[in-house]
């Protein structure tokens, strides 16, 4: 699901119709990315959600569901967050740019490791990861207690996955405007050595103001098209491997 990830960053991170390095639609990304950057391209930034997926597992399996537990993730995987936006915004062929590891240290040398470094954006991915988590576990939970089980497995199956693909898609269209500060601000900046996308809300009225309203859903489609069957996916391992330890264990 990654070449979403990357695609949904680029559709966030550029300003407009006057951008340069704008895509015309999904497709035109697709296209312009696997021919200027090549296949691996789709993969910039991979490693940090690798690196960052045990401890965020974790941290939602065992804190308490829903916003807690978002607030709670969103801290541990900040730092990864920026690490792979700004690999995600390189748009240099991927055996031109540089590994994860050295872009973490550029980072860590050059801007800290507070607020204005690689810890830079965690409001935003507060609101993000925290909206996310109260929408996603509420909405799943309380509307498959609703919907009747069904004792046919491959119907149940369906009714699971149906219920996982609405939380992940509904979650995503709520929380999108939270992302789309948190790519801004830990993206490139308008201006080299100028900082224009400071704050979580400041950066949203800022975005509103000069790019209109849908701008805070740039990138949607990707998300969506990545979080949606994620959702269902991740929801359904949850389930059946909880209850097949429960039945074995």
């Amino acid at each position: 699901m990654h070449p979403l990830d990357v695609v949904k960053t680029r559709f966030q991170i550029q300003r407009g119709k006057t951008d340069p390095t704008s895509y015309k639609s999904l497709g035109d990304s697709f296209r312009t990315i696997f021919r200027t950057e090549g296949l691996f391209g789709f993969y910039k930034g991979i490693l940090p959600p690798i690196m960052a997926e045990t401890p965020k597992r974790a941290v939602k399996t065992f804190a308490v569901a829903g916003l807690g537990s978002g607030l709670t993730e969103a801290v541990v995987v900040n730092p990864f967050e920026v690490v792979k936006v700004s690999l995600q915004a390189n748009r240099n062929a991927f055996t031109e740019q540089p590994s994860t590891f050295v872009q973490a240290r550029r980072i860590i040398t050059t801007e800290g490791l507070g607020f204005r470094g690689l810890n830079k954006g965690l409001t935003a991915t507060l609101g993000r990861h925290g909206v996310f988590n109260m929408v996603y576990f509420g909405f799943y939970f309380n509307v498959k207690n609703i919907i009747p089980v069904n004792e046919e497995p491959t119907l149940e199956f369906l009714r699971k996955f149906g219920i996982g693909l609405v939380s992940g898609t509904i979650a995503s269209i709520i929380n999108i405007p939270f992302d789309v500060a948190k790519s801004r601000i830990q993206g490139p900046q308008p201006e080299p050595g100028e900082i224009k996308y400071r704050t979580c809300f400041k950066t949203m009225a800022t975005v509103y103001k000069e790019e209109g309203f849908l701008a805070l859903y740039k990138g949607l489609v990707p998300k969506i098209m990545r979080l949606g069957p994620g959702g269902a996916v991740m929801l359904l391992v949850y389930e059946y491997a909880y209850a097949w330890l429960q039945e074995n264990w």
